[in-house]
């Protein structure tokens, strides 16, 4: 009988749908959606609003796996980043507001997606500003699938894609429509839901190369410079010390037209300085890559950049971690140069704002490498090698990026065989790499939307110090339910309250 009963009440909703006119795999910055919200209602049914949005979320969930009972549990967090609503619609509302049964009414809207939020969203204490501007950029989508969910005289239902993130974590964009009521409760005025429809999109914005990271410290997860000793063989005396370091490579960049990539060549340079005149370089044997994808997640905001250290003592974070494999090469091939003892290359110095590509390129010509710490003077060589840069076809890729609750960064393994009187061995680094995202065609929004947005931001400014309403809840398909829902970041507590069923 429940179920008659829910059936007879569902079928009295009316139906909504959601057409873009541009569709495809993913959009990108400053790029229209354009579209219409058709509506069907199956009986005469008197409404008071009509909103079609632009959403963009964020979720994540954390674990809690501790000794002690009280603290243990799942903390889980929501953030609703973004939310364009299109204006007048009004205008096109049928007479007296009344969708008259078996009539379509059709409502047109057309958002610009943004390449920076509002401050308002980021406003919890940060380290820097350049953790603060880092939030504020409009992440990609993360964790979802495309945003191609059929409709009538499509072809393709939605397609998943491996994007290597946690369940969990996820970031999405949807076009939401509902239609709403305002009725009297207990002598106040309550909007309630008629129904409500939402489209998921994938959004892949336009991402420029930040400047290199930083990676000295004794928390680093970098190693730019290792040093091995050779020994003729097992429990066997010393051959010399080979050195193998690197700086940041170039960062690819991903092409959101036509979903490919750029590649990029990480320069390794080598070093060996013999234990005496008489010793020649090891033999070189194979140049192996690895690319180690990291997805950080936290119940709470982030105040600094994220990483393994505190990831591992934050019980309001955690990370997830996988590792593929990318190019393999022979390097035996590869000639060292000699070098006289005092006639060693100039060392180029260079201020700390050029870039990862100058870096780069001035350390590829042979700015000289720092001698081992056994270097007792004489001669000495060095070798050069270049690693390609090529991302797996088989994954898809997301820009670098840093959120309040969510980040994805990259790094690069590039390990080094050696072969020496019988025995094998290898030397490993661990540089950080950036992927970025370019787009082919430059989309700004109109005039109009110029303003708007400068609007919006100003009015926001003007605003700051006023306390802000934050009942409004998220679209039902981005949500679930907790005891508080948050329109800035969650409250800062590593505990956050339990989630309850979604039903």
């Amino acid at each position: 009988m429940q179920a008659k009963i829910r059936s007879l009440y569902q079928g009295q909703k009316p139906e909504i749908r959601i057409h873009l006119h541009n569709k495809k795999k993913a959009y990108t910055t400053h790029e229209q959606l354009e579209g219409v919200v058709s509506i069907v209602a199956p009986c005469d049914i008197s409404f008071d609003d009509i909103d079609i949005e632009f959403v963009g979320t964020s979720r994540t969930y954390v674990e809690r796996l501790t000794t002690a009972a009280a603290v243990s549990g799942r903390s889980e967090a929501f953030h609703q980043f973004l939310k364009l609503q299109q204006p007048d619609l009004e205008t096109l509302y049928p007479e007296n507001n009344i969708l008259v049964a078996g009539q379509k009414y059709e409502f047109p809207f057309i958002f610009v997606i943004p390449d920076q939020l509002l401050p308002k969203i980021c406003q919890h204490k940060v380290v820097s500003d350049t953790v603060k501007d880092a939030h504020l950029n409009l992440p990609p989508s993360l964790g979802s699938a495309t945003g191609s969910e059929k409709e009538d005289g499509d072809a393709d239902e939605k397609a998943i894609l491996d994007d290597m993130c946690p369940d969990m974590a996820s970031i999405r964009y949807g076009v939401f429509a509902k239609i709403s009521k305002n009725k009297e409760h207990g002598g106040e005025n309550v909007r309630t839901t008629i129904e409500s429809k939402a489209k998921q999109l994938r959004v892949l914005p336009v991402r420029s190369e930040e400047p290199p990271l930083d990676t000295e410290g004794k928390d680093s997860e970098y190693i730019m410079r290792k040093e091995r000793t050779i020994r003729k063989g097992v429990l066997k005396g010393k051959l010399g010390t080979i050195i193998m370091e690197a700086v940041q490579p170039p960062g690819t960049a991903l092409r959101e037209e036509s979903g490919s990539h750029s590649n990029s060549t990480a320069v390794i340079r080598l070093r060996f300085d013999p234990n005496d005149d008489k010793v020649l370089p090891p033999r070189l044997g194979s140049l192996s890559s690895k690319l180690k994808v990291c997805t950080y997640f936290a119940s709470t905001a982030r105040h600094i950049f994220p990483g393994k250290a505190t990831a591992m003592s934050d019980l309001a974070q955690g990370m997830h971690c996988e590792q593929l494999d990318m190019q393999k090469k022979s390097v035996a091939s590869v000639s060292w140069n000699t070098h006289e003892p005092g006639k060693r290359p100039a060392l180029e110095r260079h201020d700390s704002g050029h870039s990862t590509s100058s870096m780069h390129t001035n350390f590829a010509r042979g700015i000289f490498t720092e001698p081992s710490a056994s270097y007792k003077g004489g001669r000495y060589f060095t070798a050069v090698v270049e690693m390609p840069i090529a991302l797996p076809t088989h994954k898809t890729f997301v820009p670098t990026f840093h959120t309040c609750l969510v980040s994805r960064v990259y790094q690069l393994k590039l390990e080094l065989g050696l072969q020496t009187a019988g025995l094998v061995g290898t030397v490993d680094l661990k540089v950080p790499l950036q992927i970025t995202s370019t787009s082919a065609v430059s989309r700004r929004p109109s005039m109009d939307q110029h303003n708007h947005v400068e609007d919006a931001v100003d009015e926001e400014l003007n605003n700051q110090n006023q306390p802000r309403n934050t009942t409004m809840a998220p679209p039902p398909d981005y949500t679930y339910h907790t005891a508080a829902t948050f329109e800035a970041p969650p409250g800062y507590s590593s505990f956050a309250p339990r989630a309850l069923p979604v039903h």
